[in-house]
């Protein structure tokens, strides 16, 4: 009886909650919020858009935005005035320059240097293993698995 009763109150408080109120006045700031937002990186964060992010520094761009929002800045307006003010590292897609090219080729360089190395190790392994004669602890060792081998192909 008492499981019914907290359950309906609870089911009562849910019934008069009410609905999130946007953080802006009107819906096309938001909006525009929103879409200028996601295309920027959270600065604490780094791997969340600011959009998305819940850090505090998320929080005061945002309204940032907003301020410029209210004061009548096109979205280019705003972004360039972000990149002015933080770097292209802020944008997820920065553009194409001479000081952002290691942020578009750098990950794909540190790939290819590590691929590379590994091939490079593998190989010098691989050739050291071939030249290394065996001891002649380990050729005995290698002639008894080898007759071994060979009587118990001869029995089959």
């Amino acid at each position: 009886m008492l499981l019914l009763l907290a359950m309906a109150a609870i089911a009562g408080q849910a019934t008069h909650a009410g609905k999130a109120k946007p953080l802006a006045d009107d819906e096309l700031t938001e909006k525009r919020l929103i879409a200028i937002s996601s295309e920027l990186r959270c600065l604490v964060c780094q791997n969340e858009s600011l959009a998305g992010s819940h850090a505090e520094l998320a929080n005061d761009l945002r309204r940032e935005i907003r301020t410029l929002i209210h004061d009548g800045k096109s979205d280019n307006e705003i972004m360039e005035f972000m990149v002015s003010r933080y770097g292209d590292f802020v944008r997820y897609r920065p553009p194409l320059k001479g000081s952002t090219l290691l942020l578009w080729f750098g990950p794909g360089l540190l790939f290819v240097l590590g691929l590379g190395g590994l091939v490079l190790y593998l190989r010098r392994r691989d050739l050291a293993i071939k030249d290394t004669p065996l001891t002649a602890d380990e050729q005995r060792q290698a002639d008894v698995l080898l007759h071994d081998h060979e009587s118990s192909q001869g029995r089959s």
